[in-house]
């Protein structure tokens, strides 16, 4: 472990001193008359000041190092000052995606067991009806007009730190918690992963040097927690105008229009956002030249889409799906080129889908396949190159456990001699390049009688028909009589199935390990997690399609 000072928000000031007058968030807060987004911002400077006033502020009502804070403030220039104040204090962000459900949210909380909570009166107004921790939380900051809950506003928390001109940030450890972030919960329940500040410096690090990203650069980050990178690695933040929790749904012309308004170099978005941007793209023949990278992350990011995004860019540009976890992240990465020109094809024929190279930190392993805990790590547990199998990971961006919630790092976590090893619930092989290729979820693997179908390996020579936008394969009945179902999402609803569904099966009946698939069910938009509307929900189709076949 390391006992180094390290906060993830001392690169914040080291900015501020070199480029002080550069924007670093840049956010839209209305309209003008003519109908454009009107945007605000904060050069390094600023936020740096607003983010010391704050953390003063916030040490003098009570959120000090150590304190677990709920942060719900929609993606703003609060947002970013009061999570880099949270980090110069010390305290200990409590981030969860609203868009999980009151359910979800409620048992989230309750597992982290925060002490103070700030967020937007909504969020405060859910918190008091709800009963979310209603036992541990003893400071209450917020943001906009405070109602009848008590507790300070955020400008009064401002004005308290307000006269400290020479605010001191604390000297956490890098083995120090920084934050607990929760997972979106698309494969079982919602878990706490405790990233300590070693695990986001080394994150910085990797990203910087993984994708060149150069001081000044402007970013467009679809996903807000991505966005917290940004001030870290010296680039602008350009805050979308849109619902971060429906990215699917985003309007395009706000997308296209801010990058073409500020020359966005930069920007980070799921698959399914992706495919909304890049459909309107195509039909109006959009170029984009500023848009030098795109990051895709949340799922695997089909061909198809990634070919028509490319469409808007210059020939010299290039997008990049890395593949990781809230508990990892980056592990490996690939880039578009060597994806459409090699491995797609491969993807096609049933080979699954190639995610890279390891990064240079991260070690990764490919173990045999168990649903049991394992507490120490051994080579043995190895499975031969080309051999599918459970992908494990090791090194400084890999988080060491879930806060508060044993069982579930228990199945997860390995120890090897005192450092920890992850079990990504993912599938895969190391081909003989050395590149990692993903084969599907552990829990989505279908075991039948004879013999177990990967998700990831059989879907694709299905999504590589032209009129298919993708596919699920889940498993339906138990026993002897359990059987592999294909459930099917077009491009086009209006499509004639028979015809299709005809085409399937004598895809099926060309590749030895989708022989068994004869069941092929259209389906009219597949059930997605909330966070990435990327991610398909298997476990709500394989009910789905057990209804329709009974």
């Amino acid at each position: 472990m390391n006992n180094k000072p390290i906060n993830i928000a001392a690169y914040l000031p080291k900015m501020a001193a070199s480029q002080p007058h550069t924007p670093a968030i840049i956010a839209p807060y209305g309209k003008s008359p003519a109908g454009r987004i009107l945007y605000e911002h904060y050069t390094y400077k600023q936020l740096n000041d607003k983010s010391n006033a704050m953390a003063a502020g916030l040490e003098k009502v009570g959120i000090t190092r150590g304190v677990r804070t709920v942060l719900m403030v929609r993606p703003s220039l609060d947002f970013f000052a009061l999570t880099f104040a949270l980090f110069k204090v010390g305290a200990v962000p409590v981030v969860v995606d609203p868009g999980l459900g009151l359910k979800s949210l409620k048992s989230c909380l309750g597992r982290a067991q925060p002490e103070a909570f700030i967020g937007i009166p909504p969020a405060h107004a859910a918190r008091i009806v709800l009963g979310w921790s209603k036992d541990t939380i003893k400071t209450r900051v917020t943001v906009g007009r405070r109602w009848f809950w008590g507790g300070h506003t955020l400008k009064e928390v401002e004005a308290l730190g307000a006269q400290e001109t020479a605010y001191q940030m604390a000297q956490t450890k890098g083995d120090e918690i920084a934050a607990i972030l929760f997972t979106s919960g698309s494969t079982g329940p919602p878990k706490g992963v405790v990233y300590r500040h070693e695990n986001f410096a080394a994150q910085v690090e990797m990203i910087r040097e993984l994708f060149g990203i150069q001081p000044g650069e402007i970013d467009l980050p679809t996903f807000p927690l991505f966005a917290l990178f940004d001030p870290a690695l010296g680039m602008t933040t350009i805050v979308p105008d849109m619902d971060p929790t429906k990215p699917a749904q985003v309007d395009p012309v706000k997308i296209i229009e801010a990058i073409e308004d500020f020359g966005v170099s930069t920007m980070f978005g799921s698959p399914a956002l992706l495919n909304t941007v890049g459909r309107y793209g195509e039909k109006h023949s959009i170029k984009l030249p500023t848009l030098k990278r795109v990051i895709a992350a949340g799922a695997p990011l089909p061909a198809h889409v990634m070919q028509r995004f490319h469409s808007m860019l210059d020939d010299d540009a290039m997008i990049y799906p890395p593949y990781g976890a809230t508990e990892s992240l980056p592990v490996a990465v690939l880039g578009s080129q060597e994806i459409l020109s090699d491995t797609w094809p491969q993807t096609e024929q049933g080979a699954g889908v190639c995610v890279g190279r390891p990064v240079p930190i991260v070690e990764v392993k490919v173990i045999g396949i168990s649903d049991e805990s394992i507490e120490t790590w051994d080579e043995s547990l190895c499975v031969k190159p080309g051999e599918i199998g459970e992908i494990v990971v090791k090194g400084p961006v890999v988080t060491q456990a879930y806060f508060n919630d044993g069982n579930n790092t228990g199945l997860a976590k390995i120890d090897d001699n005192g450092s920890v090893r992850h079990r990504m619930g993912d599938l895969g092989y190391f081909d003989d390049q050395g590149r990692l290729w993903f084969c599907g979820r552990k829990s989505h693997r279908v075991t039948l009688h004879t013999e177990t179908l990967f998700t990831i390996p059989c879907e694709g020579i299905f999504n590589a028909h032209p009129d298919v936008y993708r596919t699920a394969l889940v498993g339906v009945g138990e026993g002897e009589g359990r059987k592999p179902v294909l459930c099917v999402e077009l491009e086009n609803q209006e499509t004639n199935t028979d015809n299709i569904s005809k085409d399937l099966k004598e895809l099926a009946q060309a590749h030895p390990h989708t022989s068994q698939i004869d069941t092929i069910l259209f389906h009219p938009s597949f059930p997605v997690d909330i966070r990435h509307n990327a991610k398909i929900g298997r476990e709500k189709l394989s009910v789905w399609a057990t209804e329709q076949l009974s």
